[in-house]
């Protein structure tokens, strides 16, 4: 446990505010202050937290100067908002995903959270599970070969939101999962997607990533799917993963198999040859992963590190997003990066 004990509020008392709450405490840290616009949520959280301070005013948290750091649950078009005010009051800053819904605003709280040499995060939690540090490990082991694809789906029936489609709802994840394993910056991004609710908001769409290595990721989104489907494909020139979230325990699997070309340069053909080995199944980390990420986030604030979630991973999410909407509403045109 750290030495000095980091003093946090919270804004958002909702789907996901709990969650923090109980891990931060989990941590060590001090939930001093948790803030929502309703009493009913406040008081949830007062009979399952008696010392915890619960409070209708934002500004509370913002004028204590024992916060040290905020924690922002809220609806994403007021991530830029509160996110900025408490790093002008000198607080280090984790928002919920995605960091904020532009890039403008996105690279403004970074300036500003530079200036302030303040941490900013972005929660991404599936950084922090077993299974995606399992990946990461083996691709840095070089067991995949050079990566060649990136296939995802995220599907499922319902949660629909009001404030943004489904991109920005679900495809943060897939995003973020790709950003972290695959380091190279995209150079473009092509959308398509559809709204059945005449509200303009699209409730499914496909995305598709390109990068000047030849990599390429495809990701899938819906929320009118009748089945429920958190599945990713990592394909090498060595080997290929299934991370099928779904699954209770055998969430990655690794499959030792592949293709080759073999050409007949005299008569200007060539054939495939393919090979099939074992499936691996490795045993993965079974920590919280949103333990592993409030952890990260004191990391940072009392040794002065870089996050794994960082503000930076968090603002090519956004980019990503960005170019990814406005790809849907020019009927899929190709938006450069």
């Amino acid at each position: 446990m750290n030495e000095k004990v980091i003093n946090i509020g919270l804004f958002g008392y909702g789907y996901w505010g709990p969650n923090l709450v109980r891990n931060f405490i989990n941590v060590g840290a001090n939930v001093k202050y948790i803030a929502d616009i309703s009493s009913h949520r406040l008081s949830i959280a007062k009979s399952l937290y008696p010392a915890i301070t619960t409070t209708l005013n934002s500004d509370d948290i913002f004028n204590d100067n024992s916060i040290d750091a905020v924690v922002i649950a809220l609806p994403v078009s007021l991530h830029y908002e509160i996110a900025k005010k408490a790093l002008n009051a000198g607080k280090h800053v984790l928002v919920e995903k995605p960091m904020t819904d532009s890039v403008d605003t996105s690279e403004e709280l970074i300036e500003l959270a530079q200036r302030k040499k303040k941490i900013l995060m972005c929660d991404h939690t599936f950084l922090y599970t077993g299974a995606v540090k399992k990946i990461k490990q083996l691709i840095n082991e070089k067991q995949l070969g050079n990566l060649q694809y990136f296939d995802s789906v995220r599907i499922n029936l319902g949660l629909f939101q009001s404030d943004v489609n489904v991109i920005w709802d679900l495809a943060p994840h897939d995003i973020s999962i790709l950003s972290y394993l695959y380091n190279d910056k995209p150079c473009g991004v092509t959308a398509t997607g559809i709204s059945h609710m005449n509200n303009n908001i699209e409730n499914l769409a496909y995305l598709t990533i390109y990068y000047n290595s030849g990599f390429i990721a495809h990701v899938n989104v819906s929320w009118i799917s009748p089945v429920k489907i958190r599945k990713i494909l990592i394909g090498g020139e060595q080997r290929m993963i299934v991370y099928d979230d779904i699954e209770p325990t055998e969430k990655v699997k690794i499959y030792d198999s592949g293709y080759k070309m073999i050409s007949y340069e005299e008569q200007n053909k060539y054939k495939m040859d393919y090979r099939t080995g074992d499936i691996l199944i490795p045993k993965l980390e079974t920590t919280e992963a949103l333990k592993g990420m409030a952890e990260d986030f004191i990391k940072a604030i009392v040794n002065s590190s870089i996050p794994i979630s960082n503000a930076e991973l968090g603002l090519n999410i956004v980019k990503i997003l960005n170019a990814s909407e406005k790809s849907i509403k020019n009927n899929g045109r190709y938006i450069e990066l």
